[in-house]
């Protein structure tokens, strides 16, 4: 322990021993936790307490009759537990009898105190930290503590009732693992005292009529089963599992969701996965449960490696169903295959239909979600039902916007339910996205062009269905070619892509500014990726998307305009954007890149701003027209601007394109990272036109920490780049560098206003290798706060709060 702590710790010790002393918070008292268990894992307990017997003082102080505070009882048994978790160290406290009196009836279990959650919730935690040793498993059984545990999972507070189930997972574990655990048996009723006490209690929860009971026993197995992996496992699963299995006997089955998670965490157990009976039991869950509380063990299933493959055919049905049933009530395709065929069980009747729009509606998307997570796994179905699933999704959309015309009384049903419902809208949008990885027969990927472009075109759609709508048609656009069998995707969309862009044009021009952004991503993500192609440059450039987005740069809403920035950037780097020739923009800017600039120097939001420099970035690393004309003049004007930005985002991004400029000068870093001497000199020149280093040495002293750290990178990266390998520069032939060194001590001291003036570039250098910027990148990699979050400031300020340190003595942060 630090010298300065142990000397303020007989003080704070006194401080939290004394009721009438205002409490600390409970920030405080957890990182004080957090440092006695530092402190406790570097070294040894019992040496800590004997070194400090102010310490034991205070815990000792803790079992008086007295009016203490819940938090500071809490905070003595955390304590307490955490000292007492080296076996040596818990026998010296129980010399004093000092851990039964904490944990045992004599202590808060008889108090007044124990009404408090806090003091519950601690003392569960004191004995969770101690339960790491035999002497612990002894005193667990000894004392009582396990009956008490097993009352605290039924415990009004959800936190104390989950932190004892935890407990109790703790305790069994210690029971049965160590240097004995091979030797144990798989037979529970051969196992230790404490554990078949645990064991008889799951086995009475399990048979409880009661469902928080039944809850509480598959809570504390799931846990159980999830994090320990000892061969006690098996013989606990081979003892429960018959329970577990009669619940499914009972209507309605209790617990569901617990019962769920409990299957879920016992298949993914590498112990327990090959026992048979865990596949039946799983098998009939998926039978027992009504569709919507079988969806997440159908998905759980699905994911796993290595199941029965009727039990992952089956498992896929129950995901399948929803989406059969929306094809079958509304007679989508006669003569498609069947979205069900190989799967095990019946249709979903007509008549289960759930009876309410908020349980349909739940249905239906958490079966969306579940197959939108599992398109991509490569242990998804084999064959994949895609023609059957586009059909449903573009008939679930269909219904949501009415235009579906269902002969059924269940497709009647479904209309007026889903109506509308922008819930399932996203979910359905979100899985025709990932669909179009697989694309489809032609028919199917005309529909969905035509469904997407009805959601795109309708006054009805949302702006967050909108925004769903055109991320799905951008990945329609944009998938691969399809594989043999199936049609080819660009056809269709060099159909819709007129169409297409008469409908930007007009969300472009909505009053609704989440609308305006959407278009102008699709637009800016559409250019990226097609940019190049013949059919999409004569599209768009007969169209007047392009001048629109150019209108967008003076859009009210700051957004807006930084997304109309990075539109124009991508329209003008494949040269879609041509100069407005009309009269009233004559007075204006008529190039993008002026635009922008105008952009960088007068926008009063951060974001345009921002949007602007990844752009002007770009620019340089590809070499865009205007900029390769005269690099280094566009580098300066960009470089004049960020430097003095109040947007610290701005600056690193300034200092992110001064690297790509000092890359495209002297190449990337690497292993031979030196520049050859002549390539070097040249750069080194157009550095300083630039004002490059004046930007990056006042940077180094910037307010903002990742401003600081950029350019910090920036100035190791060109030293290494100047520095040959064999460095023979003789001490004093160096040239006269005082006024820069002058100039950077006082821009270290805040004093920022006067420039370095013109600079030579062997001063640069001879700065350069003079400075220490590998400790000053390593202090830069501190948090802001780490002489504050230090022990020391922490002890000093908790003293200072009840006035035990004059002023000077306290570090208030």
């Amino acid at each position: 322990m630090d010298p300065e702590c142990a000397r303020l710790l007989p003080a704070l010790c006194d401080v939290l021993a004394d009721p009438r002393q205002p409490v600390a918070d409970d920030a405080c008292l957890e990182k004080l936790l957090d440092w006695f268990k530092a402190v406790t894992e570097a070294g040894s307990s019992l040496l800590l307490l004997q070194d400090h017997p102010c310490l034991v003082e205070l815990l000792f102080h803790v079992l008086k009759p007295q009016d203490l505070s819940s938090r500071i009882l809490s905070f003595a048994l955390r304590l307490a537990g955490i000292f007492a978790a080296q076996e040596n160290c818990f026998q010296y406290l129980q010399q004093g009898e000092l851990l039964p009196g904490l944990f045992g009836e004599p202590g808060p279990l008889g108090a007044a105190a124990w009404a408090a959650p806090s003091v519950r919730s601690g003392w569960i935690q004191g004995l969770h930290s101690l339960a790491q040793h035999p002497s612990a498993l002894r005193f667990l059984a000894d004392s009582g503590a396990v009956d008490t545990i097993f009352s605290l999972q039924g415990d009004p507070s959800l936190f104390v009732a989950s932190a004892a189930g935890q407990l109790l997972v703790r305790v069994l574990d210690l029971a049965l693992c160590g240097p004995a655990e091979g030797r144990i048996s798989l037979q529970a009723w051969d196992w230790p005292a404490c554990a078949r006490k645990i064991v008889c209690h799951l086995e009475d929860c399990l048979r409880s009529k009661a469902t928080p009971r039944v809850m509480q026993a598959l809570h504390v197995l799931t846990t159980a089963f999830g994090h320990c992996h000892g061969l006690w496992t098996q013989g606990l699963w081979v003892q429960l599992s018959p329970l577990v299995a009669r619940l499914l006997e009972k209507d309605p089955v209790p617990a569901p969701h617990a019962l769920v998670d409990l299957l879920l965490s016992v298949a993914r157990s590498s112990m327990l996965s090959s026992d048979p009976g865990l596949w039946e039991t799983a098998a009939q869950t998926l039978s027992h449960l009504s569709p919507t509380q079988a969806g997440p063990l159908a998905a759980g299933i699905l994911k796993l490696q290595d199941c029965p493959q009727a039990l992952r055919i089956q498992a896929f049905g129950v995901l399948l169903q929803p989406l059969a049933f929306v094809l079958e009530a509304t007679a989508q395709a006669p003569g498609m295959p069947g979205l069900l065929e190989g799967a095990a069980g019946d249709l979903m009747a007509m008549d289960t239909l759930p009876p309410s729009k908020s349980a349909c509606v739940g249905l239906l998307c958490s079966a969306l979600a579940h197959l939108e997570l599992l398109q991509p796994l490569p242990q998804r179905p084999s064959p994949w039902p895609q023609a059957p699933l586009l059909a449903a999704v573009v008939a679930i959309l269909r219904l949501c916007n009415g235009s579906a015309a269902p002969s059924s009384e269940a497709g009647g049903r479904l209309c007026a339910m889903l109506g509308g419902c922008v819930r399932v809208q996203r979910a359905a949008l979100d899985f025709l996205g990932v669909l179009s990885q697989g694309l489809g027969p032609q028919e199917l990927v005309t529909q969905v062009f035509a469904i997407l472009l009805e959601y795109l075109v309708s006054p009805d759609s949302s702006p967050t269905v909108l925004k769903k709508a055109f991320q799905a048609t951008l990945r329609w656009l944009l998938s691969s070619a399809a594989p043999p069998g199936c049609c080819d995707l660009e056809p269709y969309a060099q159909l819709v892509l007129g169409e297409l862009l008469s409908v930007l044009r007009k969300r472009l021009c909505s009053p609704c500014w989440e609308v305006r952004d959407s278009g102008l991503e699709f637009l800016t993500q559409m250019t990226r990726h097609r940019g190049g192609q013949a059919g999409f440059r004569q599209a768009l450039l007969a169209s007047e998307v392009p001048e629109l987005t150019r209108q967008l740069l003076q859009d009210p809403e700051s957004y807006v305009r930084a997304s109309a920035v990075a539109a124009v950037g991508q329209l003008s780097s494949w040269g879609l954007l041509a100069a407005p020739s009309s009269p009233e923009h004559a007075a204006t800017p008529q190039t993008p890149l002026e635009e922008l600039l105008l952009v960088l120097t007068t926008d009063s939001e951060g974001f345009p701003r921002r949007a602007v420099m990844r752009v002007f970035t770009e620019w340089l690393r590809d070499g865009y027209a205007d900029v390769a004309e005269d690099p280094e003049r566009f580098v300066a004007r960009v470089l004049q601007a960020a430097s003095g930005d109040l947007d610290w985002e701005v600056r690193v991004q300034g200092l992110e394109l001064a690297l790509a400029f000092l890359e495209q000068l002297l190449g990337p870093c690497g292993p031979s990272a030196a520049a050859p001497p002549g390539a070097l000199a040249q750069a080194l020149q157009a550095l300083c036109r630039v004002q490059l280093f004046e930007f990056a040495f006042r940077s180094l002293f910037d307010c903002d920490r990742p401003v600081a750290q950029k350019s910090c990178d920036l100035l190791l990266f060109l030293r290494a780049k100047a520095t040959p390998p064999s460095n023979s520069q003789e001490v004093g032939d160096g040239p006269d560098v005082t006024s820069v060194e002058a100039a950077l001590r006082r821009w270290q001291a805040g004093e920022q206003g006067q420039p370095l003036g013109e600079l030579a570039p062997e001063a640069v250098l001879a700065v350069l290798r003079s400075m220490d910027l590998e400790a000053l990148q390593d202090t830069l990699a501190e948090s802001s706060d780490h002489v504050e979050r230090s022990p020391q400031s922490l002890l000093q300020d908790m003293l200072a709060t009840v006035g035990v340190l004059g002023d000077n003595e306290a570090d208030c942060y």
